[in-house]
């Protein structure tokens, strides 16, 4: 099976496993239990806009699973990007601050890769959720900071990171790395540009790993809060 297509059918089961989570367990397990909190999962999709989806109007082709998340969840009718560029934009959507006030206000490149990160004093969502007793963790892209910077996803209340640190190598859907919270993953089969089916699908493996994750939080009865960063999908 081509790469690609496992991905869709990888994601296609955590669409449908946030589902449940979202959904059963405020409704049904909240009945047994006042106390337990329900689980959170926040799913941002790279250039996906809401005329892409057929539960916002989407006429030309649907998409059943996200429509069933609206159908049984919320819509989000007057939801805006923080601002037009992508780090400026993350830095908003985790620290609730609009473009005026966000600590990063640009795609700045820093070496030895990565932006420009999140300074120390930053409060994240990841911190708001801590405080609750949640769980915490991002899949996907990052770039608001390097490993071991103020802005590495560690030191922002992301207590379980996997994927891109770096948005710029996120171009390449089969990078020479990835990271594992702060261990390296050295993809050595991947040329950063490869065709379908040669090397290592980086999707395939950031997916695996939410899903691992979604799993382990349920077989343990925690509560977690995680957002697939910017997961991107092929056209």
């Amino acid at each position: 099976m081509p790469a690609y297509k496992k991905s869709l059918r990888i994601m296609k089961k955590t669409l449908l496993l946030a589902s449940g989570f979202m959904l059963a367990v405020p409704f049904v397990q909240a009945q047994k239990n006042k106390d337990k909190k329900p689980n959170v999962v926040f799913i941002l999709a790279d250039d996906l806009g809401y005329g892409d989806l057929s539960c916002y109007g989407q006429e030309k082709f649907d998409t059943p699973n996200i429509d069933q998340l609206a159908q049984n969840g919320m819509r989000f009718t007057q939801c805006y990007s923080g601002t037009t560029v992508s780090a400026p934009s993350r830095s908003c959507l985790l620290t609730g601050t609009h473009s005026g006030h966000t600590a990063i206000r640009g795609n700045k490149e820093l070496d030895p890769e990565g932006q420009f990160p999140l300074p120390a004093d930053a409060r994240t969502i990841f911190h708001v959720m801590q405080d609750a007793g949640y769980k915490t963790s991002a899949f996907g892209k990052w770039g608001l900071g390097y490993i071991g910077t103020t802005g590495d996803p560690k030191n922002q209340g992301c207590e379980t990171f996997f994927g891109y640190n770096c948005q710029l190598l996120a171009h390449s859907y089969y990078p020479d790395h990835l990271w594992d919270n702060d261990q390296r993953v050295e993809l050595k089969d991947n040329v950063l540009e490869v065709e379908y089916g040669k090397g290592t699908y980086s999707q395939d493996l950031i997916h695996s790993k939410a899903l691992d994750y979604l799993d382990n939080m349920k077989k343990m009865n925690l509560s977690f809060y995680g957002i697939p960063l910017s997961c991107r999908m092929p056209n």
